[in-house]
């Protein structure tokens, strides 16, 4: 059995009791290296393979080949495992090569959620998920469901939203936004969710600073009828025209 695994945004008390439970269980373990420290208490006398940034595919290669031996395998994610993270590629991988492998994905809880929750309740009417990443989707195509989704005024989580290598797609993102949503829309930052270096930020599309944003950050950007309130970020159940 191979198992796919959300870590949760990091603190082990946000791992569910399935997760751990089949980790303990799980004589081996793959994972990218960061992830592998996060549940590093739970892994002892097990066989832990892992790798650094951008060895995805290896990951989970490894985790199929081992599989396919008949071995019990567990591959870790951060978040949820069916939002940006492993369970896609293990079931592209699986597919295409057509392996006899019993999968399980394990659910977890994502960064949007996570961040929510410390920000206010931002997410009580309807929301998307929108990578800011062109990795693996042409900025274009990201572009349009930015524009689509601000247009239809909805919650926006942006994942990935800034990083190094993509200093300004934060900015070009918030400029399609603002075509359609007002500069004092309300927006939630929440940076290092769930671990010791935590920031959480209620401001605006206007007030946001961008600088403070990085890889490890969640943007979540309103709704019109959105507000703050005792520093926290509200979006009614009700939409209000």
């Amino acid at each position: 059995m191979l198992y796919v695994i959300g870590l949760g945004p990091g603190d082990q008390n946000l791992l569910t009791a399935e997760a751990r439970q089949i980790i303990q269980q799980t004589p081996i373990i793959v994972g990218y290296a960061t992830y592998i420290k996060l549940v590093s208490n739970l892994l002892k006398d097990k066989t832990v393979i892992q790798n650094g940034m951008h060895g995805e595919v290896e990951r989970c290669q490894k985790a199929l080949d081992l599989a396919s031996e008949g071995q019990d395998v567990a591959i870790i994610s951060s978040g949820d495992a069916g939002i940006y993270g492993m369970a896609g590629l293990i079931w592209e991988l699986k597919s295409k090569q057509q392996l006899d492998v019993s999968v399980k994905v394990i659910p977890g809880i994502t960064a949007s959620i996570a961040a929510a929750a410390h920000l206010g309740a931002p997410l009580m009417n309807d929301f998307c998920h929108i990578s800011l990443s062109d990795l693996m989707t042409p900025w274009e195509v990201v572009a349009q469901r930015v524009e689509a989704a601000a247009q239809a005024d909805f919650v926006i989580c942006l994942y990935n939203p800034r990083s190094n290598h993509r200093p300004h797609k934060l900015r070009q993102a918030l400029d399609i936004i603002l075509k359609y949503k007002a500069p004092t829309t309300v927006v939630g930052v929440g940076t290092d969710v769930a671990r010791l270096n935590e920031v959480d930020q209620v401001t605006t599309i206007a007030d946001l600073d961008e600088t403070t944003i990085g890889m490890t950050s969640i943007v979540i950007i309103g709704n019109k009828n959105t507000y703050a309130y005792q520093g926290k970020m509200i979006t009614p159940r009700g939409y209000q025209l």
